[in-house]
């Protein structure tokens, strides 16, 4: 029996470091620790967040026909769906520049 409790305390000591880290690591995809990156789950890639990003959110929105929700109050889902869509909607497609 002592021996038992032995094993299972050593076992528990020695497992909760990985398991703490592991929890670590898939928060850290969520938000980047590069301040204004983020992470795209289902693409698996990082996006940078700046001003033709900010008008491509703002962009998904209109055609969403729903009203904005700021990024940072955004939840999980709409997370997702947007970069989703952005996939879909490249730089090239959305801000065409007319030269005449």
């Amino acid at each position: 029996m002592k021996k038992t409790f032995m094993a299972l305390t050593i076992s528990a000591a020695l497992f909760t470091p990985v398991a703490m880290r592991a929890q670590d690591h898939d928060r850290d995809h969520d938000r980047d620790h590069h301040e204004g990156q983020y992470y795209d789950k289902s693409h698996k890639d990082y996006h940078k967040w700046d001003e033709h990003e900010d008008r491509a959110y703002r962009r998904y929105w209109e055609d969403q026909h729903h009203s904005y929700v700021d990024w940072q109050r955004a939840d999980e889902r709409q997370r997702e769906d947007y970069w989703r869509w952005r996939h879909d909607h490249p730089d090239s497609v959305l801000f065409k520049v007319n030269i005449r």
